[in-house]
């Protein structure tokens, strides 16, 4: 039987947490779907307010009506537990953290950045969770400290997102190759990092695996390693709840392992993307013309980028892959249809059970074991 994954008073019935994805991609459609199956649903805010009439013009209301939108139609869909993901790059990064706060949102999940005064928006009489994404034991350590002198509060939660997930990545080209980086070997460090701060202030700081986790074997093994439970994004794109067009949808069941690239993003990171002719355009020097509308990203140097990242993911999120892309996992090339939230949950759960009750088997990635990559 899969265990509960417990954050404070939060319990959710199954260990799994479905990962946000910006530009539209995961709302509450697909959120509340999640909750109603016993994991954590999250909306993701990044340029959630595409659909907005005056987004172009009034950026910063827009942004904020669309979140106040999907907290609230989520929760009329489901009794169960929804997070927000606010990447802490975004220039209105405050207002999303406190609309979040403000509707009542169970959990933030704050990446993209260390959010280093995250504690200072919950206001009394608010009981929001604050889990920060990160990808090393030493940005928890950093955390934790900061947290604790400024705001005499540690973090509810960690979640640990390794070099196989897809979207921005906490990682340089070197260290994405390196096994001193795999999620793997990242777990265990955060998890003994976290331990004086969990025993001198009695309180338990869950660490969740991300990046690159795909079969129920796999939720298995990071549990047996010692996180609490896992966030899992590249698998609910391929469902029918995913706020996303039907043609984003496609563009990982077509997509074939080679399709899998990194690719420099013009906010300055690293990124794990779907290959495509816009890519090839821009790894060629065509440059993409455009305004930028938005300013939605701290580090975007817009005067120089060959394209706006936010319109390529817009255009990406509504179908129209010719004037933009999909980020994506490493192991998206094996999405070969869609399912429903529900039947993938389902899938996940059994494939988790036959290895538990199993023989124990040593599970590590080939790349641990002195081989090529991992899938």
């Amino acid at each position: 039987m899969i265990p509960e994954l417990k954050i404070r008073d939060l319990v959710a019935k199954i260990p799994i947490i479905q990962g946000g994805m910006g530009i539209g991609i995961s709302l509450s459609g697909l959120a509340s779907a999640v909750a109603n199956e016993g994991g954590i649903g999250v909306i993701a805010a990044a340029m959630i307010g595409l659909h907005e009439t005056d987004i172009c013009s009034n950026f910063k209301e827009a942004n904020i009506r669309a979140l106040r939108k999907e907290i609230r139609k989520a929760r009329e869909a489901t009794e169960g537990i929804l997070g927000v993901n606010i990447m802490v790059a975004l220039t209105n990064f405050a207002d999303m953290v406190k609309t979040s706060i403000e509707e009542g949102i169970d959990i933030i999940f704050a990446g993209a950045g260390l959010p280093l005064d995250l504690p200072k928006y919950l206001t009394d009489g608010f009981k929001t969770k604050l889990v920060p994404i990160i990808s090393s034991a030493r940005a928890a350590k950093a955390i934790c400290k900061k947290w604790l002198s400024r705001f005499d509060s540690l973090p509810d939660a960690f979640v640990v997102e390794g070099p196989l997930a897809g979207g921005h990545l906490g990682f340089n080209a070197e260290q994405l190759q390196s096994p001193d980086c795999a999620l793997e070997k990242l777990i265990p460090e955060v998890l003994e990092a976290v331990i004086p701060f969990r025993d001198e202030h009695d309180v338990e700081i869950p660490v969740i695996a991300a990046g690159g986790i795909y079969t129920g074997a796999d939720i298995h093994n990071f549990l047996q390693l010692g996180a609490a439970g896992v966030q899992m994004a590249t698998r609910f794109v391929a469902t029918h709840e995913c706020d996303a067009d039907i043609r984003f949808k496609q563009s990982f069941i077509d997509a074939r392992k080679e399709d899998l690239v990194i690719i420099e993003s013009p906010v300055g990171m690293l990124g794990r993307a779907i290959r495509n002719r816009f890519i090839e355009d821009v790894e060629g020097g065509r440059k993409k013309p455009f305004k930028c509308p938005y300013h939605c990203i701290i580090s975007c140097n817009c005067s120089d980028s060959p394209y706006c990242i936010a319109l390529a993911l817009v255009n990406a999120k509504k179908g129209n892959l010719k004037r933009g892309f999909a980020f994506a996992g490493e192991n998206a090339y094996r999405v070969d249809r869609i399912v429903s939230v529900k039947e993938l949950i389902s899938s996940l759960l059994d494939e988790y059970n036959r290895v538990s009750s199993g023989p124990v088997v040593d599970h590590q990635p080939e790349y641990l074991l002195g081989a090529s990559g991992s899938g």
